[in-house]
């Protein structure tokens, strides 16, 4: 792979323009393996109005320039090899300096408390991306794991409201956009982003976080919702 600078730099592939800033990254490799999740995934990130990533596909700039976002998984149905992942919850603190394609991305997760010993290594598996399938890409686009722990991670879910609860680190609320259906909200359909084909426009009703040096308000916001189905090798 030749990493020598050139001017159409910007035509590089994404992961070669991950590795130009990082001379010596510590990339982890995937490594295959059979797992499933299916939920729903929730956020708020920083972005004014709606995250332009949905319909760019992570090329267009986060709206604030960067973006700051918390993510809540509730996973309904779900496994890693044969520990079983139903009924867990897990909550992603995200960091991105710009576009969300060129990577650089930072990243602390919240495991649920309950989760079994291989449940916990599991779900780290598959969100650093070394599981495969779905979040495979996470391998390149994720450069630095800032932690992870076990916490009480509370979600609810009800009817247009969604909320992410870890202690006083993450308390997240955020409701659906309604539509000119009074019964539907604001839906983007039909896009190749990498949660799910069907986004739920949102807005953050109220929202704090706060760890690892991190202090955000994310209150009135952009929100997203959106069922997912993931999957392994």
């Amino acid at each position: 792979m030749g990493l020598n600078r050139k001017p159409e730099t910007d035509r590089l592939p994404v992961s070669q323009r991950i590795d130009q800033r990082m001379p010596n990254p510590k990339r982890r490799r995937m490594r295959p393996t059979d797992w499933a999740i299916r939920g729903e995934l929730f956020l708020n990130c920083s972005c004014t109005v709606f995250c332009p990533c949905v319909v760019s596909l992570g090329r267009h700039d986060p709206t604030e320039g960067s973006c700051k976002a918390w993510m809540a998984i509730a996973i309904d149905e779900g496994h890693y090899e044969n520990h079983s992942l139903s009924a867990l919850n897990v909550g992603l603190m995200v960091e991105i300096p710009g576009k969300m394609a060129e990577g650089d991305w930072r990243v602390a997760a919240y495991i649920d408390e309950r989760a079994s010993a291989g449940a916990y290594d599991g779900l780290l598996k598959i969100l650093s991306g070394e599981a495969g399938g779905t979040t495979g890409l996470f391998t390149l686009l994720v450069s630095t794991i800032i932690g992870h722990e076990r916490e009480k991670v509370e979600i609810v879910r009800e009817g247009t409201k969604r909320g992410l609860y870890i202690g006083r680190k993450i308390q997240g609320e955020i409701e659906m956009v309604p539509g000119a259906s009074k019964e539907h909200p604001v839906v983007v359909s039909n896009t190749q982003y990498w949660m799910g084909p069907d986004v739920i426009v949102a807005k953050a009703n109220k929202s704090k976080v706060r760890d690892y040096g991190r202090v955000w308000d994310l209150s009135g916001k952009s929100g997203e919702i959106c069922a997912i189905d993931w999957k392994g090798a």
